[in-house]
């Protein structure tokens, strides 16, 4: 993945929509690469719940997809949605040591694909938890089970 090209790409797309940005930082972590916008105008970039955001997401994904590879990083905005992942990643935390408490499942709230990939991630190997998604379209969400291993 050619990072240097993707970040031009992404500053090339803001300046033609007539976004004001600061800059694009490339932060490597080991899960992902993130391209951070850092801008004074965040809640125009970042969208309702994160909905614009999400979509320049996918049209730089889309830009550089290729057959034999697929990219993957994260498009962020002032640490908006590197901040709901963490929240995310504690939110499942709780909720299976709620059901690892009280011996019972626990349904979190309907979630993207994306968030629900995160928290079946976050508690993959948490000791005798479970998750599975459940639900179709946009009702879609993640169970975490008690199990006895």
């Amino acid at each position: 993945m050619n990072q240097e090209a993707i970040k031009n790409f992404i500053e090339e797309l803001l300046h033609k929509a007539h976004v004001e940005f600061d800059s694009v930082i490339i932060e490597e972590s080991k899960e992902q690469t993130v391209f951070q916008i850092q801008t004074q105008d965040s809640a125009n970039l970042i969208g309702s719940r994160g909905d614009t955001v999400r979509a320049l997401n996918h049209i730089v994904k889309k830009a550089f997809e290729n057959k034999e590879e697929r990219v993957r990083f994260l498009i962020d905005v002032n640490g908006y949605r590197t901040k709901k992942i963490e929240d995310l990643k504690e939110t499942a935390k709780i909720l299976a040591e709620r059901a690892r408490l009280l011996k019972y499942n626990v349904e979190m709230t309907p979630m993207s694909g994306y968030e629900r990939m995160i928290v079946h991630s976050a508690l993959a190997d948490e000791p005798n938890i479970r998750t599975e998604s459940h639900g179709e379209g946009r009702d879609r969400r993640v169970v975490i089970s008690y199990v006895i291993e």
